[in-house]
């Protein structure tokens, strides 16, 4: 007796369990890497694209963000992995409030092997800034620009998207040189990201020229944008590149976020 009573019992428990609601699942944080390894993207996201892959296999992700029809606007930075602190001005953009005024991409990790290993050049030891098939050398040391142009699956995946999205204005971040490059064709738009950014204007030059250089490249290989290089310093403050510059990249074009 005691043991269909027990059995009785058990069954009517777990019949409560299952027909109970199942409490539903906490929402991700926009921005957080989730356990399985992907962004939860923001309300600022209208799009996402997988550009291409690093020669280790890791995806290089851009993100839309802003309003289509508006000027088109590349941000670009990790394409040294030892220059990683301006990649948060990017990331803060496509984590926040959603953006008006501007049809905007950013590509917050160019080269994420060098991201993982803390160093200036990809898996196979070039430096992509060095790769690209305009005033391309064959340098070797800390420049070491690859065997050929665009040898580098990392720099074929940025020039099929640069072809593919053909921005008016592209923004490079780097570190450490502290300054908006003077040796670019359209010299007011250095000018007037120099004051939006409270950063000095510099020339670039490389120690004499600077050879296959994406900006280079899209300066004089693709007609009617501008890429224009932009160095913070060693060291910026998390606050700075979180907060103050993404809204000073905003001001550049008149944009704003909005709730």
């Amino acid at each position: 007796m005691r043991t269909r009573l027990v059995l009785a019992t058990t069954a009517m428990i777990g019949s409560a369990l299952l027909a109970a609601p199942t409490a539903p699942a906490t929402p991700a944080t926009p921005g957080v890497v989730t356990a399985r390894g992907a962004v939860e993207d923001g309300p600022a996201v209208i799009g996402k694209r997988v550009i291409g892959r690093s020669v280790r296999g890791r995806p290089i992700v851009a993100w839309h963000l802003g309003e289509t029809g508006k000027p088109k606007v590349l941000l670009i930075s990790t394409m040294h992995g030892d220059e990683p602190h301006t990649r948060q001005i990017l990331t803060s953009l496509r984590d926040g409030r959603p953006i008006h005024g501007i049809n905007l991409w950013v590509l917050p990790t160019y080269n994420p092997d060098g991201l993982v290993r803390g160093t200036r050049k990809n898996a196979r030891g070039v430096d992509l800034n060095r790769n690209f098939p305009y005033n391309w050398t064959d340098l070797d040391g800390p420049y070491e620009s690859g065997p050929r142009p665009s040898s580098e699956p990392e720099t074929r995946a940025v020039m099929r998207f640069l072809r593919s999205i053909r921005p008016k204005w592209i923004l490079s971040f780097h570190q450490p040189l502290y300054g908006v490059d003077t040796a670019t064709k359209n010299r007011a738009f250095s000018r007037r990201v120099a004051r939006a950014l409270n950063l000095p204007r510099k020339s670039f030059t490389c120690g004499g020229v600077c050879h296959g250089t994406m900006t280079g490249w899209y300066n004089y290989r693709l007609r009617g944008g501008t890429a224009l290089t932009v160095e913070y310093g060693a060291r910026p403050s998390r606050r700075r590149m979180q907060v103050t510059a993404p809204r000073q990249v905003l001001s550049i074009w008149d944009a704003s976020r909005h709730r």
